[in-house]
């Protein structure tokens, strides 16, 4: 463990999929999006009514229609969840939570080659049990209020900045971020700002936002 801090390359975007959509309704929406700024990646996140996991059925018929889109585009594409549905479909990695299976579970069904990443909440050991199991991320939230889901826990973006300091894997701060709200999260840290509704839903619509937000991180990473 060294300070890190003056190496880490700027902060970039981790979009997510609305919870529901209509793949190919979607599609469209999904191009301008990517094609409006720099995206890291794309994680399908689906979500029925009251949280119920998506069928495997559904994440395929999203896959196919997605997928390609972001990785003509260069942008990774997660799967959330189902590590299963990852490596048979040959997304470029999976992002776990810890209602799911574990970080070596995921790493066993998708190989070395692709991404791991691992919801680690608001806790400092849950970052750091992931980190040693082999994640290639860890996601820190929820940092704001958001409808996307009900948050388990709500994460000072402090958490950030210890990370930042102290650990070269990358670090995901989620949760409720929006063009108004990003610049601290990126200033205390973040590798990656993982949004949904706040390009989504964006008054000007997504393609407005995801130029914004990367205004936002480019010069906010500047600024730590």
């Amino acid at each position: 463990m060294s300070d890190q801090s003056d190496q880490r390359p700027a902060c970039r975007l981790y979009l997510i999929t609305p919870p529901r959509i209509e793949p190919r309704a979607f599609a469209d929406t999904l191009k301008a999006a990517l094609d409006a700024g720099d995206v890291a990646s794309l994680q399908l996140r689906l979500k029925g009514d009251n949280e119920t996991p998506p069928t495997a059925d559904d994440v395929r018929r999203a896959a196919e229609v997605l997928m390609p889109i972001a990785q003509e585009r260069d942008v990774a594409f997660i799967i959330n969840d189902r590590a299963d549905l990852a490596a048979e479909l040959g997304a470029d990695g999976v992002h776990v939570g810890q209602g799911d299976m574990t970080c070596k579970e995921a790493r066993k069904l998708v190989g070395s080659d692709r991404v791991v990443g691992v919801t680690c909440h608001a806790s400092r050991h849950l970052a750091m049990e992931a980190g040693e199991a082999g994640a290639d991320y860890v996601a820190f939230g929820a940092f704001y209020e958001t409808d996307t889901k009900t948050p388990i826990s709500k994460a000072e973006p402090e958490i950030l900045t210890w990370w930042s300091n102290l650990f070269i894997l990358p670090c995901v701060a989620i949760g409720g971020i929006t063009v108004a709200n990003a610049a601290p999260l990126v200033r205390a840290g973040a590798d990656f700002l993982a949004v949904s509704s706040g390009v989504w839903a964006y008054a000007d619509g997504p393609a407005a936002a995801v130029r914004a937000l990367n205004v936002v991180m480019v010069e906010e990473s500047a600024n730590r």
